[in-house]
């Protein structure tokens, strides 16, 4: 029989989107700017938030606030604490004890795990375990297909819905997408948290994985690498660039990593047997009305 986590759950109307507009995710501060004139801007909060697993406290993420069962299980489900076969059987969020509680039908023990956590990275000071590799050994990821028109009409579209980064800048957006359709688009002040919320929404929600492009505007490191691969998802893309040890896993358990995307040009160092270039080209680069621009920047 479900349990009532599992029987009350309904997916949200698809797309998810960031809301700009919600007062608890930023703040308007008064300053000064380069002339000495009054200026008043919005800055992003960020507030920490405690993930514990049954009886266990597991970590404390520094978040905007946003979404917090769907980090706290994407966080549990990205570092292998929580299997895909678990029953969950309550997400309990505390605003007023910043705290959430997962809990399982499975008895859960990591003390060992925990121990061995190091630091990242990452912005908002990314969190993985020692065995960040567990998982990688022997998985193969589908081979599924990505066309070059899919990853123009994405980045025109994720560049200019409205944002928290487009209204205060200081954060990193991820987007969870079907072919040329973005369904989830996940913001937080490091790029780790926002693909845990997708993580978690997934898991939540069983969404299958086949099928997906994930989109970050952060860097293609490491930990976006391992965290995209054992998703199950088999394209990663992104604005920015990449870090070696991010390509070499890419290559090593046949992830596509697409880097770089500026206009009509990208540059892809894994998984090129997927790409399928349909889009005919304009020898244009990026258009100036779809370059992503947050609060801010020039």
């Amino acid at each position: 029989m479900p349990c009532e986590f599992e029987r009350h759950v309904m997916p949200p109307a698809l797309p998810v989107l960031p809301d700009p507009s919600d007062p608890r995710l930023t703040r308007r501060i008064t300053g000064t700017d380069h002339a000495g004139m009054p200026a008043e801007i919005a800055v992003i909060e960020e507030r920490p938030l405690t993930i514990f697993l049954n009886s266990q406290e597991i970590v404390t993420a520094m978040t905007i606030g946003d979404y917090p069962e769907y980090l706290a299980l994407g966080f549990l489900r990205n570092q292998g604490m929580l299997r895909a076969d678990d029953v969950v059987t309550g997400v309990d969020h505390d605003e007023e004890a910043e705290a959430v509680v997962v809990r399982t039908a499975r008895q859960t023990s990591y003390e060992e795990k925990v121990r061995k956590k190091t630091r990242t990275s990452g912005c908002a000071v990314g969190t993985v375990f020692g065995d960040m590799m567990e998982g990688l050994e022997g998985l193969v990821l589908p081979g599924a297909e990505v066309r070059t028109s899919w990853l123009y009409t994405l980045a025109r579209e994720i560049n200019t819905t409205p944002s928290l980064y487009l209204e205060a800048g200081a954060i990193h957006g991820t987007v969870l997408c079907e072919k040329d359709r973005p369904l989830v688009f996940m913001e937080d002040v490091g790029r780790h948290n926002a693909v845990d919320k997708i993580a978690g929404f997934m898991f939540r929600h069983r969404v299958p994985a086949h099928d997906k492009i994930l989109y970050t505007t952060g860097r293609l490191t490491s930990e976006m690498v391992i965290k995209t691969a054992l998703m199950g998802i088999p394209v990663l893309a992104s604005r920015s660039g990449f870090t070696a040890w991010g390509v070499e896993i890419a290559r090593q358990v046949g992830l596509t990593l697409v880097g770089r995307m500026r206009g009509q040009r990208f540059v892809v160092l894994s998984g090129e047997e997927r790409l399928i270039r349909d889009a005919e080209l304009t020898g244009e680069g990026e258009e100036r009305r779809h370059r992503r621009k947050g609060a801010g920047d020039e």
